[in-house]
């Protein structure tokens, strides 16, 4: 096992730069998951690392020693890929027996591996079929045991779920978080599945266009992003983001007057007509009801009337999406399941100001808190 490190890696494609400036360092035996929108750098910082990929500047080390110019297969990192790549006219077991065979193994250690990693998970009764005769989880299930047979320094997982139905992919996420605390090896993972990400990682790197937008711990980030980027990507439903104008007193929401905490006046001393990005979450705001009321009356609130536009039930609760009279902004509210509405219903809101964020609209950095 080895903790991992990037230096001011950077990776270019003709005159593309893929990823850029990326800098952190995984400690030995964490999980660390990379999540981002497409095209935002992830699986290019996972392929550099496992030497698919030329770093073009900087450094990467694993352990203590720099691998920029060493080869993918004297790396000691074992990849999972999204497609599986498990050779056809195989078994199960030969399948997962097959990098060690390449490596010269004993014959005695790789039967003793294969049952043992087989054992794990679950695929004690599958050694003798062919991937053609597994489900899309079994196949994934093989992938993952010949990346552990080998027992590498580093395991790298590339959107190793994305194939898989809803309630398979969830079980798979629980295996894989379990795996990971029996054998505590330092493990990448990337996904675009921001759910996959706070579930799985100890810590989390959120990129968007090659660059990093911040580094932390799932509920850290989440009740902290950096910026509005990482706030609306992170989250389901998403981040609210109201585009808003300072009046001197309050804020200006599409023509509603929404009050501004005096926290937020205090830091940030908005000139009038100042613009900005108000955010959110769904879980802070709340239909205004005297029961609400009486629940949150500790609580800093502010009123918005929306437009029922779309309604999802969803079980246990209903996911309500209106938006602003006279503009394009759609809010996402959660509700209890028993509430119903109906598209062109008038919502009255209240928004809890103690869980407001202010973003710059130009930059999207964060302002407040």
């Amino acid at each position: 096992m080895a903790n991992v490190r990037l230096e001011s890696v950077k990776r270019r494609f003709n005159n593309v730069t893929a990823i850029e400036d990326i800098t952190f360092e995984i400690p030995d035996g964490e999980f660390w998951v990379l999540v981002g929108p497409s095209g935002c750098g992830k699986s290019t910082i996972l392929r550099t690392i496992a030497g698919l990929e030329t770093v073009t500047s900087g450094k990467l080390y694993i352990g203590d020693t720099q691998v920029n110019n060493i080869p993918a297969r004297q790396r000691d990192v074992a990849m999972v890929f999204q497609n599986y790549a498990l050779y056809p006219h195989m078994t199960v077991a030969q399948n997962i027996a097959f990098g060690l065979q390449m490596r010269k193994v004993d014959s005695k250690v790789i039967q003793e591996r294969v049952m043992t990693v087989a054992r794990s998970l679950s695929l004690e009764h599958l050694l003798d079929r062919k991937p053609k005769q597994l489900s899309g989880g079994q196949q994934q299930r093989v992938a993952l045991g010949r990346a552990i047979a080998r027992q590498p320094q580093v395991f790298l997982l590339d959107e190793p779920l994305s194939n898989l139905d809803a309630q398979l992919r969830d079980d798979t996420r629980a295996e894989l978080k379990q795996l990971h605390q029996e054998l505590e090896v330092t493990t990448i993972y990337v996904t675009h599945d921001q759910v996959e990400a706070m579930t799985l990682a100890d810590k989390i790197v959120v990129l968007n266009r090659g660059r990093i937008q911040q580094i932390g711990e799932p509920q850290n980030i989440y009740s902290q992003p950096a910026n509005r980027m990482v706030a609306t990507f992170l989250g389901n439903p998403p981040m609210n983001i109201l585009p808003a104008k300072f009046t001197g007193h309050n804020f200006d929401v599409s023509g509603q007057v929404l009050s501004c905490p005096n926290a937020v006046r205090e830091r940030l001393r908005f000139g009038a007509g100042q613009g900005f990005d108000l955010g959110i979450r769904p879980e802070n705001i709340y239909l205004n009801e005297p029961q609400r009321r009486r629940e949150h009356r500790e609580k800093e609130l502010a009123e918005l009337v929306v437009e029922v536009k779309v309604v999802e039930p969803l079980g246990r609760e209903t996911l309500i999406r209106g938006g602003l009279p006279n503009s394009e902004v759609i809010l996402n509210i959660q509700t209890g399941a028993d509430v119903l509405f109906h598209p062109g219903d008038r919502l009255s809101l209240e928004l809890d100001l103690d869980k407001l964020f202010v973003f710059d609209s130009a930059t999207g950095d964060r302002l407040y808190p």
